[in-house]
């Protein structure tokens, strides 16, 4: 079992930065591919990033490229989601997930998922 806590949400103007963090109860994150999702009020839970596992292969949603950074550190059991440009629209509930395997974009796949942590977008 996976216990996952997001932290790092806040309210922030357009154009600022923020650094999401997910920290895992588990004794070793080798192993799980690690995943940000994020849900927006009245949308569906989509994909944001994902990193893999042993080699750090990264993959980005379109409307997050180049704007967006996923990273692990497994000493510490903490994945991470650096955010910059932030958009009005990137306001949602982010989410970070964990699943055994291979990287995947669908948030059915995910075995453990964290409570979330808001991010609001001021314009």
């Amino acid at each position: 079992q996976v216990q996952l806590v997001e932290s790092g949400g806040g309210l922030i103007q357009t154009g600022g930065s923020l650094r999401l963090s997910c920290a895992a109860s588990a004794r070793t994150f080798s192993g799980y591919s690690l995943g940000w999702f994020r849900q927006a009020p009245g949308k569906e839970r989509e994909f944001v990033a994902v990193i893999s596992w042993p080699i750090y292969m990264r993959y980005y949603a379109d409307s997050v490229k180049g704007r967006c950074s996923i990273s692990r550190d497994n000493a510490k059991n903490t994945l991470y989601l650096q955010m910059s440009s932030l958009k009005p629209e990137d306001t949602a509930v982010y989410y970070c997930a964990a699943r055994t395997g291979g990287i995947s974009y669908q948030a059915a796949e995910y075995d453990y998922w964290g409570q979330g942590t808001q991010v609001t977008v001021s314009s």
